[in-house]
């Protein structure tokens, strides 16, 4: 609890929706149980991302290093491309925890998306911090459905 001092010198949170992404995944390749858990790479083979400000598609090559830990959880750790429509390229880092049933009410899967990019017009995804949800590709196409947003 703040004390007297630092009460109403907070700044309040708020998200604003920043894009949605349809990213599809190609076979597992299973690295098997190591000292942190069951290793997996799965991997990034295309997709598409829309929102308000950029749209394009997401670029083959890249690759969720998965981690299923012995409590259930799974970390996500993906790093993968982003070409947009107008030609500038970023970088995702996108890292974050699941656990629960996919589909399930008590589905837990949120992720933390960072991005690297070196074309002015998209510096400003550079400058802030972001939150993501993260869900099975619709359709039951092989990949995942993400929703990421800017934390004000």
């Amino acid at each position: 609890m703040p004390d007297a001092e630092t009460r109403g010198t907070e700044m309040p949170i708020a998200l604003r929706f920043v894009m949605e992404l349809y990213v599809e995944i190609g076979p597992a390749l299973e690295v098997g149980v190591t000292p942190h858990g069951f290793r997996r790479v799965i991997p990034i083979t295309g997709g598409t991302f829309e929102g308000p400000d950029l749209r394009g598609i997401v670029l083959p090559r890249g690759a969720d290093w998965n981690l299923r830990r012995s409590d259930g959880v799974a970390e996500i750790w993906a790093r993968y491309a982003l070409q947009t429509d107008d030609g500038a390229l970023i970088s995702v880092t996108n890292a974050g925890l699941t656990r629960g049933t996919p589909g399930a009410p008590d589905r837990y899967a949120r992720t933390t998306p960072s991005f690297e990019v070196g074309d002015e017009r998209y510096a400003w995804l550079a400058r802030s911090m972001f939150v993501g949800t993260l869900d099975r590709h619709p359709g039951g196409i092989p990949g995942v459905h993400l929703r990421f947003y800017e934390v004000r």
